[in-house]
């Protein structure tokens, strides 16, 4: 029989060269946000090596949230945060998940390294004004429909430029930025929120504002 450890040790090996694997697993991360893209995320990050999550969602899953979110039927009716916790556990009984099944509040302790994945430009802005601008590391994700944009905030620069692209909720579409949603596209908005994160990781430059439009590859 292998030996447990040394195959805990191989689950890493083909990403070692890019992700620095140590300074990963003592990252504790703050996911605000676990619908669409928020479990995407989630789910890579405990794929790729991270140890110690902050789960923040007041929602619970429900019918639309299977095909565009990627939950599963018998998640149906549950709190997110517990619904996602359940599936990290899949990838590692011994991952520490804490869970907050309430909208985020100042009162809510969250870590250095955060990552804002809710649905309203409001909820953004509380956040960002409560936390998110004395974070190391803060990292957005917006969609709309196949139209996504990844914001990073590192420094005083992406932090300055980051504060620009707040605006009054008068200004914003109706609706959620997630009423029209994908699995795909929420799949690679949380692939390329994590890469950001592996650039600030190993201390290599990455660009602060990436928009995608999947409509425009062809």
């Amino acid at each position: 029989m292998a030996d447990p450890l040394s195959n805990i040790e191989q689950r890493y090996d083909r990403q070692r060269s890019l992700i620095p694997t140590e300074k990963l697993a003592a990252t504790p991360v703050t996911i605000l946000g676990v619908g669409a893209i928020g479990r995407q995320l989630t789910l890579q990050l405990a794929a790729m090596g991270v140890r110690q999550f902050q789960l923040i969602d007041f929602d619970h899953v429900d019918w639309p949230n299977v095909a565009a979110q990627g939950f599963a039927t018998a998640d149906i009716g549950q709190a997110k945060v517990h619904a996602v916790a359940s599936s990290l556990f899949q990838f590692d009984p011994n991952l520490h998940v804490d869970v907050i099944c309430d909208r985020w509040r100042p009162k809510h302790f969250v870590h250095d390294v955060v990552f804002s994945c809710v649905d309203s430009i409001t909820a953004r802005s509380a956040i960002w004004n409560g936390v998110g601008s004395s974070r190391s590391f803060w990292g957005d994700a917006r969609m709309l429909g196949e139209v996504i944009r990844i914001l990073t905030a590192t420094d005083s620069a992406s932090r300055d430029h980051y504060r620009s692209t707040l605006f009054e909720a008068s200004q914003a579409q109706q609706g959620s930025c997630t009423a029209r949603s994908t699995i795909y596209s929420a799949s690679i908005a949380a692939g390329l929120l994590t890469h950001q994160f592996a650039c600030w990781l190993r201390g290599t430059d990455l660009p602060n504002d990436i928009v995608l439009n999947l409509m425009d590859l062809s």
